[in-house]
């Protein structure tokens, strides 16, 4: 395996190459290596919300950072691909909070503005960046505003738009190489994004039957599609779904392939 230097360089470069990067989140050592056993798959993204879930707890923050720690660390202990971690809003330290992830052989992290104060937001943004300069690497802040998935639902898209522009740029300026507006699915304010942050900027999650196709984010000039955590409600619907099947007196579905 690479070392930690080697693999950040790598996961900033998939930022930035033409090839749009595509991130299907993982949440535990199984779907992390099924994940990574496909064709075309460059890297691991894990979501906050699929482990936390996997443990019993509830998103935002409530699954202890440890414990959270600790699944990311077997994640990355079981692939041999870089790994970046769902760090939500930093545990209430940014900086320390990257500092532990990369000790566990993370090389890049999300990061939630929640909408705090610009000034505040950066700050976040700059501790994380500098706990990886630190640690003698690239680390690659996937820096992420809340402007519009925590919008009112009458708030005026034009605003909310201006406002994760602003709030984008500072994150840019701050030194993240890339900046995740979750909430974004319509073309023209992908095109607005990018347009204003630049090409291979920005970063987009992938809503089921939502979403534009990865191809077609790729040419808009998006950096990076990830699914947060639909891939694993696509596991648990498919499990529902079999489940369903076999107590209503049928089998398991054909095709089923032996992945663990």
């Amino acid at each position: 395996m690479p070392d930690l230097a080697a693999r950040a360089r790598i996961l900033l470069d998939l930022h930035t190459a033409p090839e749009i990067l595509v991130l299907a989140n993982v949440w535990d050592v199984v779907s992390a290596r099924v994940v990574a056993a496909t064709d075309g798959v460059r890297a691991l993204a894990t979501a906050s919300h699929s482990i936390a879930a996997t443990f019993g707890y509830e998103d935002g923050e409530k699954i202890p950072l440890d414990l959270h720690l600790d699944m990311v660390g077997r994640i990355v202990a079981a692939v041999d691909l870089p790994v970046t971690m769902d760090m939500e809003a930093g545990y209430g330290n940014p900086g320390e909070t990257a500092r532990l992830a990369i000790g566990v052989g993370v090389v890049g992290g999300n990061l939630e503005d929640r909408m705090k104060p610009l000034d505040d937001a950066v700050a976040a943004v700059e501790a994380v960046l500098a706990a990886g300069r630190d640690a003698g690497i690239d680390f690659v802040l996937n820096a992420r505003t809340d402007a519009f998935v925590r919008a009112p639902e009458d708030a005026d898209r034009a605003d909310v738009l201006a406002e994760a522009i602003r709030r984008g740029r500072a994150f840019l300026d701050a030194g993240a190489p890339v900046v995740f507006v979750p909430g974004v699915v319509a073309r023209p304010e992908i095109e607005a994004l990018v347009e204003a942050l630049g090409p291979r900027k920005v970063s987009l999650i992938s809503a089921p039957g939502r979403s534009l196709p990865a191809a077609e984010l790729q040419d808009l000039g998006v950096a990076r599609v990830s699914t947060g955590p639909f891939t694993q409600r696509v596991a648990l619907t498919a499990l529902q779904h079999a489940t369903a099947e076999v107590i209503g007196g049928g089998v398991l579905p054909a095709g089923t392939r032996a992945l663990n």
